[in-house]
């Protein structure tokens, strides 16, 4: 490993680092691997209907099926991310895949709520760390004026799979039982692990830290990566309001079918597709709103954060007053497919940010520090939380309440895009 021809590559961001080939052969499979992750991930949501009737589930032990895996996720995102780092990013995602998609399969075999959680547990277990090191892949391997476009459509492919999830979740479990959808979404899985150990991996780069602390102790090493990781407040605004986001996007992917069924009258399976097409809005959005930000920070890095302030302030109105407004059917389900076009918006602007922000050696430590703040303070509280809610008082007051976390995120992007360029600007200037 030779340090300068790293840092060649890491102050080279206008060109591919291999081949084109190479590198869109391995965006495809990131993205495929994206989405089984949240195919095994989502299918659960469908299944609400049939749980809740076969074993009286409340809706809190509901919505603790689908928290638990963020929960996991978020503990062990920094210590996976810094194990890829070091070992390579494509063995460990290998093996990551491996391991979510084996105890998708297991979940088939529970016979109570306890062995179900325990299964969805080790589901979030294989899926830590991977939106990260997939997003420190796809940032060393393409241009910097396609970075905020991929990341983009790489989490839009999160809202692909959730859609597929809860499509052929809701559709296999009314034909064949809810057991047989985690069977026919897990070995697929399997077989993708195995075609990614065809994708290109980048080398390490040599982090230099200031010894600052003067001990070999691991937790003084850590504070040092720590404090070379992000060296200004950016970092901490972006984590903030990107949880406050998602608690409002998994609020949306977890309850809307179990919304439909019960307040629209659908049947378990066709609320999983009405669901399905605000999820595939969602995903719609992700790309294009990630196409805006590279558009928008051409003239100035920082107006693809200020971007984000408006378009979650109108997210949030727009969900706040579908759920609460006496509309028809027709007309309050329009409403909400406008507002799940947009409520997707920071997943791929906030990543590329995190990643201007994150010294090129710990680009998938980086992501992970952001993963990990949106699956335990974001991800996972949407679907414990409007479960709770609902529980207390009804599922339509829950809709309608969470979205206002919108407002709370809009608050910290425009915190985070006072201090974006200087931040960006100190870790280019350390670089050389």
């Amino acid at each position: 490993m030779i340090a300068a021809d790293m840092q060649n590559n890491a102050t080279a961001p206008t060109e591919y680092t291999v081949t084109k080939t190479r590198a869109w052969f391995a965006f495809a499979m990131i993205f495929l691997l994206m989405m089984s992750d949240y195919i095994d991930r989502q299918i659960i949501v469908s299944l609400f209907p049939h749980l809740k009737e076969e074993w009286g589930l409340s809706d809190k032990q509901l919505g603790g099926l689908v928290s638990v895996i963020s929960v996991v996720v978020a503990v062990g995102s920094i210590p996976v991310a810094l194990l890829a780092d070091r070992f390579g990013r494509v063995k460990s995602i290998f093996v990551m895949a491996s391991v979510w998609s084996m105890a998708t399969i297991s979940c088939m075999f529970a016979r109570n709520y306890a062995q179900l959680f325990a299964a969805r547990a080790v589901v979030g277990l294989g899926e830590t760390g991977y939106g990260s090191v997939g997003s420190a892949l796809i940032n060393a391997l393409f241009p910097k004026r396609l970075h905020a476009t991929l990341l983009g459509a790489f989490f839009a492919a999160s809202s692909f799979g959730a859609v597929l999830g809860v499509v052929m979740g809701g559709v296999i479990a009314e034909h064949w039982g809810w057991r047989a959808a985690f069977g026919a979404v897990g070995f697929p899985g399997l077989v993708m692990a195995l075609l990614f150990l065809l994708v290109p991996d980048y080398k390490n780069v040599v982090v230099k830290m200031r010894p600052t602390i003067d001990s070999t102790k691991p937790k003084a090493h850590l504070m040092r990566m720590l404090t070379t990781l992000s060296r200004g407040p950016t970092m901490l605004m972006l984590c903030i309001a990107g949880s406050f986001q998602m608690i409002l996007v998994s609020t949306m992917w977890s309850w809307m079918p179990s919304y439909l069924n019960r307040y629209q009258g659908m049947s378990a399976g066709n609320a999983a597709k009405y669901a399905a097409l605000l999820v595939l809005c969602g995903a719609c959005g992700a790309m294009f709103w990630g196409w805006v930000a590279d558009r928008v920070g051409r003239r100035r890095m920082s107006n693809k954060l200020v971007m984000l302030c408006f378009t979650t302030v109108i997210t949030a109105l727009l969900f706040m007053l579908a759920f609460t407004l006496p509309l028809s059917h027709s007309a309050q389900y329009i409403m909400i497919l406008f507002a799940g076009f947009s409520m997707t918006c920071t997943v791929g602007v906030s990543v590329s940010a995190v990643l201007d922000i994150t010294h090129p050696g710990l680009r998938s430590t980086g992501a992970a520090v952001h993963a990990f703040a949106i699956n335990l303070f974001g991800l996972a509280v949407g679907p414990f939380l409007s479960g709770v809610i609902s529980d207390m008082w009804s599922l339509q007051t829950a809709m309608a309440v969470v979205p206002a976390v919108g407002f709370v995120a809009a608050i910290f992007y425009w915190k985070a895009s006072r201090t974006y360029e200087a931040d960006a600007a100190a870790v280019a200037a350390n670089l050389h």
